[in-house]
């Protein structure tokens, strides 16, 4: 061993994340199944693509650009 070898520094937060998973060992699947509910999804490209076609430009200068028009 090393004479300059630190110790290993495990952090409060590490260290609250390694008792919870020794606590709950499925938490990761679980995890994992709550994100393919939300995130890991199917996308309809065709459906996309209508959608960027859809969308309307942005005037460049969003306050005020109505200013020739009577009030």
């Amino acid at each position: 061993m090393s004479f300059f070898r630190r110790p290993d520094y495990v952090s409060e937060t590490t260290q609250f994340i390694n008792e919870l998973k020794a606590q709950k060992p499925t938490l990761e699947a679980e995890q994992r199944e709550g994100r393919g509910l939300l995130w890991d999804r199917p996308q309809n490209r065709q459906l996309q693509a209508e959608f960027n076609d859809a969308r309307v430009a942005q005037k460049p200068y969003v306050y005020g650009s109505d200013l020739n028009r009577a009030s």
